[in-house]
């Protein structure tokens, strides 16, 4: 299978150079790299055109975007300016952070998953962070879902649900959007990618909200939005959380945040979440 990468990089000189090292190390080799330097002011460019140089099947983009580090609009907006740059010769399109370190055969186990099982649209291993001299689970998600930072689509499935939302919200959206148009979304715990920088350090203090705004965009309406606010204030163990997802949604409402999806898919996602919830009742209440 024809792998093709992005990787939107700003200020990454401190890792960068190990995940390009971790890809060019794969079994199953990538036939593409992108790295997209994004308005970088340390040395993120020249370790990028230094592994060009050994390695063709690296390029580089510069791009000069805001310097905000928000999620959701400027990173897909790096991802574009990369994918732009490809041919079209690819049978899974990756979008990965620029501070991953993947496993020998992290691309030769999606392969095997896609190719034994054609329904299957969006695959990935597990993400792992540095704790107390070890390697832990970073759990701030359910493990069904595949984080930002290492999204992998077949291309069929990546064409079917319009590509990637340039907004907030993106990441949740063509997970659900896939499963929308039929497709299976796999997350294998036989490898894991070990991330070199907590996630939402950087994030600009407004990000705070952007959850809330998230779930918006997502059509999830309010009473969804209170139900996933409470338990991440339960799983972070702050209140405060809930409070921020639900004035996030009403932010997004006041400002004419626009849908990420139809009203028909976002009928799906709430259907499709709401069955989960009862699911999880029903299996609690059972096993009490």
């Amino acid at each position: 299978m024809n792998f093709y990468i992005v990787i939107p990089a700003h200020n990454e000189e401190s890792y960068l150079g190990q995940t390009l090292q971790s890809l060019v190390e794969q079994t199953l080799l990538p036939k593409k790299i992108v790295v997209v330097d994004d308005h970088s002011t340390d040395t993120t460019a020249i370790i990028a055109q230094e592994f060009s140089k050994k390695y063709p099947l690296i390029s580089i983009v510069q791009i000069e975007s805001d310097e905000t580090h928000q999620p959701g609009s400027k990173v897909i907006h790096a991802f574009y300016k990369g994918f732009e740059s490809l041919d079209e010769n690819y049978d899974v399109i990756c979008k990965f952070d620029a501070d991953l370190i993947f496993p020998k055969n992290y691309l030769e186990t999606l392969a095997q998953i896609f190719l034994e099982n054609p329904k299957c649209g969006m695959a990935s291993g597990l993400l792992f962070i540095e704790k107390n001299n070890g390697w832990v689970y970073e759990n701030l998600t359910s493990k069904n879902h595949i984080r930002g930072a290492l999204k992998t689509y077949t291309k069929n499935c990546f064409e079917c649900i319009g590509k990637i939302k340039p907004a907030i919200g993106w990441d949740t959206a063509d997970e659900l959007l896939a499963q929308y148009h039929g497709f299976e979304v796999i997350v294998t715990d036989s490898v894991f990618v070990k991330h070199l920088k907590p996630t939402g350090k950087i994030y600009h203090s407004n990000s705070r909200f952007t959850q809330g705004k998230a779930m918006y965009s997502l059509r999830y309406g309010l009473p969804l939005t209170i139900l996933t606010g409470l338990k991440m204030a339960f799983n972070k163990k702050r209140v405060g959380v809930l409070w921020e997802y639900i004035k996030g949604y009403f932010l997004a409402k006041s400002e004419g945040v626009s849908f990420l999806v139809s009203e028909e898919e976002g009928k799906y996602i709430r259907d499709f979440r709401w069955k989960n919830i009862r699911k999880k009742i029903f299996l609690f209440t059972f096993k009490n």
